[in-house]
């Protein structure tokens, strides 16, 4: 009864989210509201407040948490704290995914935080993948306006039936709209809320040239302000209960104008990596991608190579499955 009576709650709450409000006028959760424990023992540590959770990578195993409910979109958010010093190797991950139902065809939308060498910022790297699209990676990623170990930001995901948009602070920083040129390959089934940190050694730092080290063990991510705002979904009759809430006040939708000039602004100055430009990869952009000339030129000069086509190798796509690799594998 009490989780029926805090999920109308969240649902009447949505009603009075107009397009562009912060995360911070939605109600936080508990962590034991929302999420349960998903590996990794003791290495995920509950603080006393039961709002903030630390998990940790060492030698042994990562860890992780996972959302209690699978969700048909919704506006998902936390605030997270990332591990300091060297970081190389070290992947944090804040994700939904339902690989666990979908074997073969399953959706996924994707924060992951790329450690680095001592005197090198973290990276955000942002993608998406449906109806088991993983050949073809969607990745962007970015560098950030202030150090993500020093204190708490907010990481917000917002899926509706048309688009997914990323917020960092509250400031969008990726819209992706369905468009016919996507085909099935927009996120469209339930999914659950997943947060690990794990050991990305082969490939998250500098293509694997610098590998996790264990000596600076362990690696605590720390996170607090759930948001679980979204149409949760009966994982076997996959019945939705906002399928009868109107949609444009069930979840926000859009971004206003001065959220578009700031996401133009964080584009201009922190964009490292978009796939729509990637000339090693496509000879032509992806279809579905609208190229921006400004944005085109920027990259070029930051990497000739990938984005100047001056030198073209086959590229292949290392997809790794976070839920798999987490539960399993331990050092």
């Amino acid at each position: 009864m009490v989780n029926l009576h805090l999920k109308l709650f969240l649902l009447c709450s949505l009603l009075v989210l107009a397009s562009g409000h912060s995360s911070r006028n939605l109600p936080v959760i508990s962590f034991d509201e929302g999420y349960s424990q998903l590996f990794g023992d003791d290495n995920l540590m509950l603080l006393e407040d039961g709002k903030s959770v630390h998990i940790s990578l060492d030698q042994r195993t990562g860890s992780g948490f996972v959302s209690q409910d699978l969700y048909l979109h919704g506006f998902f958010s936390a605030s997270i704290k990332l591990p300091a010093d060297y970081t190389a190797g070290v992947v944090v991950a804040f994700y939904m995914s339902n690989g666990d139902i979908y074997e073969k065809t399953h959706d996924e939308i994707d924060f992951e935080f790329l450690g680095n060498i001592r005197g090198k910022n973290w990276r955000v790297q942002t993608n998406v993948y449906g109806n088991g699209s993983t050949n073809f990676g969607r990745e962007e990623r970015y560098d950030l306006w202030f150090d993500p170990s020093e204190d708490y930001h907010h990481y917000s995901i917002l899926w509706t039936e048309n688009q997914i948009i990323f917020y960092v602070d509250n400031v969008p920083i990726r819209e992706i709209k369905k468009t016919e040129a996507m085909g099935r390959a927009f996120p469209s089934k339930p999914m659950t809320l997943y947060a690990t940190i794990w050991d990305g050694s082969d490939w998250a730092t500098n293509g694997g040239r610098y590998r996790v080290s264990y000596k600076y063990a362990p690696y605590v991510a720390r996170f607090s302000d759930f948001v679980l705002h979204g149409c949760s979904v009966d994982p076997v009759e996959q019945f939705s209960k906002c399928d009868n809430a109107p949609k444009s006040r069930s979840i926000p939708t859009g971004i206003t104008q001065e959220q578009r000039a700031k996401m133009q602004q964080f584009r201009k100055k922190h964009m490292q990596y978009s796939y729509c430009y990637d000339r090693t990869r496509y000879r032509a952009p992806p279809s579905e991608c609208t190229i921006d000339l400004n944005e085109a030129k920027r990259l070029q000069g930051f990497d000739p190579v990938t984005f100047g086509g001056t030198r073209r190798h086959h590229s292949k796509r290392h997809h790794h499955n976070k839920l798999t690799l987490n539960r399993f594998t331990a050092i």
